[in-house]
């Protein structure tokens, strides 16, 4: 499809996979000439929204993002200030002789990898040196082949192989194949391990019950469930998830101690030492804010979810949108992803609308992982949670709000980036994520303060009034209390072993919805009340804790997706509760398949 020909015909888009073209950064390098991009529009008066002189300054420039293009997004006029700049002696010999470069690089850390797996291969980790090796010995023979000497083979044989076998199957039992292979999965994938501590074959099939109640009634999105259980083998039943994602958390971890370096010099190494709250957890987060703002600049940080989006839209089907979307959520956080699809989001469906907030409410921010790693979660189920809601949430969604109308970002996986809003370096970039993270900083500790506070006034009312009904000690009415009977049967559902264990589990997902998760995180770290939570309860705990699904971030996501799009407020208004309900069962869903094939439950506590 010619990107650039037809932008006001009504003519439909088409479902063909397809991506954006080059970077204006690319056209320039290349000698091509530079001009804009334009994606195509469904009808006359989305593209003159999306492309008339009061868009042209925020319109931005695409990411190919089937090239991993590293390099930031420039604007046009940035692209002609390039043009007129004359390049320096070094930029000039680096271009003339690169790939000595790429081959000197590329040798130093094959050597690396080579003495490491010499030196360390029985007493450390050797899973994540090879697969960072691969990964630059990928990167690095791209810059000098076409990345399609790999997709076309692996085209070839997909093409070959599931939509052959798909097509013998007669088109009235393709669903139910599908439903019945995802159905085979998952009981091998849950049943077939032995059993250990409370983690019995009895407790597996009470989560497993409790996943198709969640599910009950509704039209099944069979990918995104399948992904989802594939991701929880990966992570909690096999070695090697289990290495990759303790290191992606020993890295989440080492953030908080470089943290701790800056709050000794302003402090004292006594002060930086010190776990409360605000000595430990929010310099972390602001730190980890101005780090991915700087990887933002350097264009990293949207190659990562350029890749992650193109995965999900050849897998599941959605629309470009709602694939940069899922894919940003759990990196940068549910208002700061809608931004990503600013241009679009006035001509969004109303299922893609749906589904952007419901990936918002699934997932949690990484710019607050670092803060429940602080209050001593578990790094590992953490981050896994946040990738399993994933596939949940789209899942989740398009069984909620099935689409009926034609997106305009159909068959294209597109990442704008604003050019008004872009650092003029990287020191730049990080001072400006440096105040970023103050300020989420900031908001998260007043909205603490003043959440816990106003939950200490409701439970004071609730237990005044209580002791007139001879309601003290141990069912002293509170809040937590009525929460905690009426998710009783939540709790039962998502496998937690039955006893006393079911009401706490209960009280605190009826905590993190009516306040938030890090009141909910809190309670289970510090609370000596939940001290005593089996390893089982407190994993599935954990996982069911893991999201933004709160009455709080409801109003944040009403507030964001109504200035970006003001013409689309009252449908965002409408369908903001159902969003919110579907996020929180997306999240729950992941706590079910985690109760479900988790095996060694103590590396998870």
């Amino acid at each position: 499809m010619d990107h650039h020909a037809d932008v006001g015909s009504n003519a439909p888009p088409t479902h063909a996979p397809e991506y954006t073209q080059a970077s204006e950064y690319e056209k320039h390098s290349r000698g091509d000439p530079i001009g804009p991009h334009v994606p195509p529009m469904a009808g006359a008066r989305a593209s003159r929204d999306i492309h008339d002189g009061r868009q042209a300054k925020t319109n931005a420039a695409m990411i190919d993002v089937e090239k991993g293009d590293l390099s930031p997004s420039a604007t046009e006029d940035e692209a002609d200030n390039r043009s007129i700049e004359k390049p320096g002696k070094f930029k000039v010999f680096y271009r003339k002789h690169k790939i000595w470069f790429d081959l000197g690089g590329w040798i130093i850390i094959t050597g690396w990898w080579a003495a490491s797996l010499g030196l360390h291969h029985a007493d450390m980790n050797w899973v994540v040196p090879f697969l960072l090796w691969l990964a630059i010995t990928l990167r690095l023979i791209f810059f000098h082949a076409p990345i399609s000497i790999i997709t076309k083979p692996m085209h070839w044989v997909w093409n070959n192989t599931g939509p052959r076998i798909v097509k013998l199957i007669p088109e009235r039992f393709r669903l139910l194949a599908g439903a019945t292979l995802t159905v085979a999965v998952i009981m091998v994938g849950a049943f077939a391990s032995a059993e250990s501590a409370d983690n019995t074959r009895e407790n597996r099939a009470v989560s497993l019950f409790g996943l198709g109640v969640l599910v009950l009634g509704m039209h099944t999105v069979i990918v995104g469930f399948l992904m989802q259980f594939i991701i929880a083998l990966f992570v909690l039943r096999t070695g090697v998830g289990y290495d990759i994602f303790s290191f992606i958390s020993g890295l989440a971890r080492s953030l908080l101690g470089f943290a701790k370096d800056g709050v000794a010099f302003l402090t004292t190494p006594d002060i930086a030492a010190n776990t409360f709250f605000f000595f430990s957890v929010l310099p972390a987060i602001i730190f980890f804010v101005a780090i991915v703002q700087m990887l933002y600049h350097w264009g990293i940080l949207q190659w990562f979810i350029g890749k992650f989006a193109v995965f999900f839209f050849w897998a599941m089907r959605i629309s470009g949108a709602e694939s940069v979307v899922a894919a940003a959520t759990p990196f940068i956080g549910q208002g700061e992803s809608a931004m990503l699809i600013k241009p679009f989001v006035p001509h969004l469906t109303k299922a893609e609308l749906h589904q952007v907030m419901t990936s918002g409410f699934a997932t949690i921010a990484g710019s607050v992982l670092v803060a429940y790693i602080g209050l001593g979660v578990n790094p590992q189920a953490l981050i896994s949670s946040c990738v399993m809601s994933i596939p949940a949430s789209l899942a989740m969604s398009k069984m909620r709000y099935p689409e009926e109308d034609e997106s305009i970002t159909a068959g294209t996986v597109v990442v704008p980036t604003d050019g008004d809003e872009k650092a003029a370096n990287t020191l730049h970039a990080f001072a400006d994520g440096a105040w970023l993270g103050l300020k989420i900083a900031g908001m998260i500790l007043a909205t603490l303060l003043c959440i816990i506070a106003l939950l200490g006034l409701i439970n004071a009312l609730l237990t005044w009034f209580g002791h007139y009904l001879n309601l003290t000690g141990e069912y002293e009415l509170t809040l937590e209390l009525i929460l905690g009977y009426l998710l009783y049967p939540v709790a039962f559902l998502l496998g937690v072993p039955r006893g006393p264990d079911l009401l706490k589990v209960a009280r605190l997902i009826g905590v993190k919805v009516i306040a938030n998760e890090f009141v909910g995180y809190d309670l289970l770290t510090n609370d000596p009340a939940y001290a005593t939570l089996s390893p089982r309860s407190t994993l599935i705990a954990t996982y069911a804790l893991c999201g933004f699904g709160n009455i709080g971030s409801l109003g944040t996501q009403i507030g964001v997706l109504s200035q970006i799009a003001p013409g689309r407020s009252g449908d965002v208004s409408r369908l903001a509760i159902s969003a919110l309900i579907t996020g929180v069962l997306s999240t729950l869903s992941s706590a079910s398949i985690a109760g479900l094939v988790i095996q060694d439950q103590a590396k998870f506590t």
